[in-house]
């Protein structure tokens, strides 16, 4: 994928010398659904990092000032014109308005600079307000919440924890609005 830059971030394929910055996000996830990826040590952050540089789905988002990775995008191609989209940021670097600047970037870079997308959707946990507030403030809009929808984690009796899941979408004409 070529970069792609706004005024203050820089989105480009992840390389192993990302390893340490992504485990500083990928290591306590802060979101329910990132716990899968949770990462233990340095080693494994540069695997996952190598692994994500060799396709498009994950990009890591970095400040243009200094080139830290402060988190990622990810556009998952599911249909030949549908992508599953998310983000996932370093908890230091929430409430600057970085995760809209990526998802604006993102969105654009799959509508209209050469993107195929017809339609991007989103999973959201209906606890994270956050991510809610970001999708709505995307343009995205709400189309349904699935009761008790998936379980990324187990209570202490190992009994799984089911999950309350909104999913937002929009479709290329509505972004074009």
């Amino acid at each position: 994928m070529n970069n792609l830059t706004t005024d203050r971030l820089i989105l480009r394929n992840f390389r192993r010398e990302d390893a340490t910055d992504l485990l500083a996000y990928l290591r306590y996830p802060v979101a329910s659904c990132f716990i899968g990826l949770k990462l233990d040590d340095l080693a494994a952050a540069e695997i996952e990092a190598e692994k994500r540089g060799t396709n498009d789905e994950y990009i890591a988002v970095c400040l243009a000032a200094t080139y830290t990775v402060i988190g990622d995008v990810f556009a998952i191609s599911e249909e030949p014109d549908t992508y599953g989209v998310g983000w996932n940021f370093n908890p230091a670097f929430t409430g600057s308005g970085y995760a809209f600047e990526a998802a604006q970037a993102l969105f654009r870079h799959l509508f209209r600079d050469g993107g195929e997308a017809r339609r991007v959707y989103a999973y959201v946990e209906d606890h994270n307000s956050a991510s809610r507030r970001l999708c709505e403030r995307l343009g995205m809009r709400q189309e349904g919440l699935f009761q008790e929808f998936i379980s990324f984690r187990d209570d202490d009796a190992g009994q799984p924890i089911y999950e309350n899941t909104i999913q937002y979408a929009l479709l290329r004409k509505e972004y074009n609005r």
